[in-house]
């Protein structure tokens, strides 16, 4: 009976035993193929091909280079295509060998958790303070606040995305729109800033350049700088009075060239060339905005009393085209 009792308890241990190892999981590993017989594959029919392009070359000169460099050729191709295959075959392995709870806690890891966090948008908006107060304090680059202009125009995108999420309170949407409007404010002030800061200087520079396309081309670019803020606030009327004066600066810098060109030449006695400077200038100031009714009268007068003095007085343009008439004649 003792005999019997046992051997009807020695097959369930063995059940046992079997469900165990069944139950075990099993981990499939693949075999990496070997190396050294797909090397010595590969030299076989690099050699095979050596031989059989050797007997069908007998009849040209020294048969044995072409047949040699195409199974250099072979073997090269070979050893490359082995190389991809191989490294294919190892990352498979062990991405296969490695436990499938290690591959999901990795994002879990010390090393991910030593990363700092994403700011919040509170910090994002102190941090944007912070910059336009040292901005606005310090004689900063008009770079600096078109550099803060784009700032808040990533906040105000950030924000605008969190806002479309489906589960926002409403205490946290109003939080959102209230620091939107802030942001709204910085980003106005630093545009204007941009544009005023970058025209003055622009402009300061365009006075001191003493060529006339020199200063034109320096007004130019402060006008594209104003030009540029308009395009978001075309309702500020600052921009508008700052494009104005530029306007008026490149308007008396032409009029100042073309008066004084005229009054080098009626100082020469050249009172034809002079009347037409004077008109250039008159030109220029009709097309001019803003009331120069008083210069336009100044530039008649004087063209006026450039035709008295040619009728009464014989201009130099006059007998130099005389003289040179008569020297064609």
């Amino acid at each position: 009976m003792l005999l019997s009792a046992t051997m009807e308890r020695a097959p369930g241990k063995g059940n046992l035993a079997v469900n165990a190892r069944v139950s075990r999981p099993r981990i499939a590993r693949r075999r990496v193929p070997s190396t050294s017989a797909y090397m010595v594959a590969a030299a076989a029919t690099s050699a095979a091909l050596f031989f059989v392009l050797w007997w069908m070359l007998q009849g040209e000169e020294n048969p044995w280079v072409p047949a040699g460099l195409a199974a250099s050729v072979v073997m090269l191709v070979a050893a490359s295509a082995r190389e991809v295959v191989m490294r294919r075959a190892l990352t498979r392995y062990l991405l296969e060998d490695e436990p499938r709870p290690a591959r999901h806690e990795r994002p879990h890891s010390s090393e991910y958790r030593s990363q700092p966090p994403a700011p919040s948008q509170s910090e994002i908006l102190r941090g944007l303070e912070r910059q336009s107060a040292e901005a606005d304090a310090g004689k900063s680059l008009p770079e600096m606040h078109l550099k803060l202009f784009e700032m808040c125009g990533d906040f105000l995108q950030v924000a605008e995305k969190s806002l479309a999420l489906p589960n926002i309170s409403p205490e946290r949407r109003l939080t959102v729109r209230a620091r939107q409007d802030r942001v709204r404010g910085l980003q106005k002030h630093h545009m204007l800033a941009w544009a005023r800061n970058s025209a003055q200087s622009l402009t300061h520079e365009a006075q001191q350049r003493a060529r006339l396309h020199e200063k034109i081309e320096a007004a130019n670019r402060a006008l594209e700088c104003i030009d540029t803020a308009l395009a978001t606030y075309p309702e500020e009327e600052d921009l508008h009075r700052s494009a104005a004066a530029v306007r008026e600066f490149m308007t008396t810098s032409r009029v100042a060239h073309w008066v004084e060109l005229a009054q080098r030449a009626s100082f020469k006695g050249r009172y034809g060339r002079a009347i037409d400077c004077y008109r250039d200038a008159l030109f220029y100031l009709t097309r001019a905005e803003g009331d120069h009714q008083l210069a336009g009268e100044q530039i008649t007068r004087e063209i006026e009393l450039l035709r008295a003095r040619m009728a009464t007085h014989p201009a130099v343009d006059t007998e130099s085209g005389r003289a040179r008439r008569r020297r064609e004649n």
